[in-house]
């Protein structure tokens, strides 16, 4: 992969946080991923969040598996922690990397194919084991390394780039936290910034298993037949000397709307996404009420953004093992291994 760097100096002007840091230092190189992609805005945010939560990047482990949005991490927090795992088992090795040292801040990037796929187990047991942790998944409905197949969050119905319609039901990763004991689960809008930072933030502070769906349509597939923009009709009508890959460039996706409200907003292909942003008077504390509520809503073709659900009293993998409070990369091999003695006794107790 190549990365495109960016200057390292900053205008003397910029503002900087109590930890003496820039909003340009938790940046990272240039983006390589399409012009106007919801996954730029998620990084936009997360680098927003950081910076006003005053978090010294090197505080910060970031993970992501497979795809667009686990390329992301990349584009933000530079000066992090950072590993790329395989294919939908970012969960398990966040979960390691957690229980070896419980003193950095643990963000998980990851995508609707590689969570709510292949890596559908391991997402489930990060959840029901309450690891503190941010899980962010950038969700947009398609396999965009592959070419824009349906992804397992695809609703029943939709069409892709050719036109082939989804028959299968589709796997809802905010009902599925809901269920499996997520103590913050929210969803949220790539476009919706002034919604997303705030959640960004309540989750790196919540102290268990966060959870944030956020939609982030996809501009590359989108380019159906019969569009006088798409590649093949160009490629058709285009006398060239050589074949060229080219992504139209595309605008960012960005809405406002209140409370309460409703709002349809167009995407680049012409359909609308209906979003409903959960009222002031919503109660966020009952995990039953926020499935049926989000089920309601659903039925009628609208998705539930904002805080679905918290538990202010949340524990985490740490707690229920009742580790110690030293992490555990920093004890010595004395008290790692008590001996032989106690080894026999364990040994003992398994007979």
């Amino acid at each position: 992969m190549t990365y495109i760097a960016k200057p390292r100096l900053h205008h003397p002007t910029l503002t900087s946080n109590k930890v003496g840091y820039t909003r340009r230092d938790y940046e990272g190189p240039v983006s390589t991923l399409c012009a106007g992609c919801g996954h730029d805005s998620i990084s936009a945010a997360i680098i927003q969040a950081c910076w006003e939560l005053d978090i010294e990047p090197h505080r910060v482990a970031k993970l992501s598996g497979i795809g667009c949005s686990s390329k992301t991490p990349t584009y933000f927090l530079g000066a992090s922690h950072g590993f790329n795992t395989v294919h939908g088992r970012m969960p398990s090795v966040l979960t390691g990397a957690n229980l070896a040292n419980r003193d950095l801040l643990y963000l998980g990037v990851s995508g609707d194919g590689d969570s709510a796929s292949i890596g559908l187990g391991q997402f489930a047991n990060a959840m029901r084991r309450g690891v503190c942790m941010t899980y962010i998944v950038e969700n947009n409905g398609v396999y965009g390394l592959t070419k824009g197949q349906f992804s397992a969050t695809a609703d029943r119905g939709s069409k892709s780039k050719k036109g082939v319609i989804n028959n299968d039901s589709p796997v809802d990763l905010v009902a599925l936290a809901l269920q499996l004991g997520a103590t913050y689960v929210a969803r949220s809008f790539s476009g919706d910034k002034a919604q997303l930072v705030p959640l960004i933030k309540g989750a790196m502070e919540h102290g268990g298993a966060a959870f944030i769906d956020v939609i982030s349509p996809c501009v590359t597939f989108n380019n159906h037949g019969g569009s006088t923009k798409s590649y093949d009709y160009v490629r058709q009508h285009n006398e060239a000397v050589s074949r060229i890959d080219f992504i139209t460039p595309r605008s960012e996706i960005t809405t406002e709307y209140a409370p309460g409200e409703a709002v349809e907003v167009a995407q680049h292909d012409g359909s609308m996404l209906r979003l409903r942003k959960l009222h002031p008077e919503y109660d966020p504390t009952d995990r039953y009420a926020a499935m049926s509520y989000m089920q309601v809503h659903q039925a009628r073709g609208e998705i539930v953004t904002g805080l679905l659900y918290l538990d202010s009293l949340a524990t985490d993998l740490h707690l229920a093992l009742n580790t110690t409070d030293e992490p555990l990369n920093t004890l010595g091999a004395s008290q790692l291994c008590p001996g032989a003695r106690a080894l026999e006794k364990i040994n003992a107790a398994l007979r």
